[in-house]
C-alpha cells in the first residue's frame, strides 16, 4: 500500500530521555530513519559528522537559512541548528517517516510549513530531581552548562500543550512503547494511506 511518510518529532527538556527514546525507537522500527541536523556546536566525544550532525560554521548557517535550504532552524543556547529540507522531503514522498530530536522552536516552524506530515511528543520527566540526577549522571557538561539547563526546563515544559501528544518518562521501555503506538496509528491515518482510493476502487471494479 502506497503511504505518504511522516515527520515525528520528540522534544523535552535535555535530560528528559528522548534522545534514549529515539535510540531505541529507531532499532525497533525499520522504515524509520533519524533527520541529521545542522549545528555549528563543536562535537562532543565520539560524535561523527555527518551521522550525528553536519557540523558547519555559522557563516555556512547563515547562508542555508537565507536560501531557505533549512526546514526549521533555531539557536539554543549560545549555537544554531536547523534541519536540511531537501533530504526530508525526499523521504517522505518515498513513505519513509523521518525522526526528529528538536526543541519546540523547531517543532513551531515544522508545524507551520507541514502539519499535515507532523506527528509530534513532548516528553516529560518524572520530576525536576529526576532530571536533575540524570543530567549530571551523563558527566558530559560542566557543573554551569547543567544549571543552565535546569534553569531553563521549566520554560521548555510550559509548551507541551503545543503538541500532539506528550508522555511522561518514569522508564524508557515503558515510553517506548507508548511512542510505537502512537507511530503505528499515525501511519494508518487515512490521508497518509495515499494507496487507499486505487486500492478500494480496484475492488470495487472487480
Amino acid at each position: 500500500m502506497a503511504r505518504r511518510g511522516l515527520m515525528l518529532v520528540l522534544s523535552s527538556p535535555s535530560g528528559a530521555g528522548k534522545t534514549t527514546i529515539s535510540r531505541e525507537l529507531l532499532k525497533a522500527e525499520s522504515n524509520l530513519s533519524m533527520s541529521i541536523s545542522v549545528t555549528t556546536r563543536p562535537p562532543r566525544p565520539a560524535e561523527q559528522d555527518g551521522k550525528d550532525y553536519f557540523f558547519i560554521d555559522e557563516k555556512r548557517y547563515h547562508e542555508m537559512v537565507a536560501g531557505g535550504a533549512l526546514l526549521e532552524h533555531a539557536r539554543v543556547f549560545d549555537n544554531f541548528y536547523g534541519t536540511p529540507r531537501s533530504h526530508v522531503e525526499n523521504q517522505l514522498a518515498q513513505g519513509h517517516d523521518v525522526l526528529f530530536d528538536i526543541d519546540w522552536q523547531g517543532t513551531q516552524q515544522l508545524k507551520a510549513s507541514a502539519r499535515d506530515d507532523l506527528v509530534s511528543i513532548f516528553v516529560l520527566p518524572p520530576s525536576l530531581s529526576e532530571l536533575s540526577r540524570r543530567l549530571r549522571s551523563r558527566a558530559q557538561d560542566s557543573e554551569e552548562v547543567v544549571q543552565r539547563r535546569m534553569d531553563r526546563a521549566s520554560h521548555e515544559m510550559s509548551h507541551w500543550p503545543e503538541y500532539d501528544y506528550a508522555i511522561i518518562n518514569h522508564d524508557v521501555d515503558d515510553s517506548l512503547a507508548k511512542v510505537k503506538a502512537i507511530l503505528t496509528a499515525e501511519r494508518l491515518r487515512r490521508h497518509r494511506q495515499t494507496g487507499l482510493v486505487d486500492f478500494v476502487n480496484s475492488m470495487r471494479n472487480d
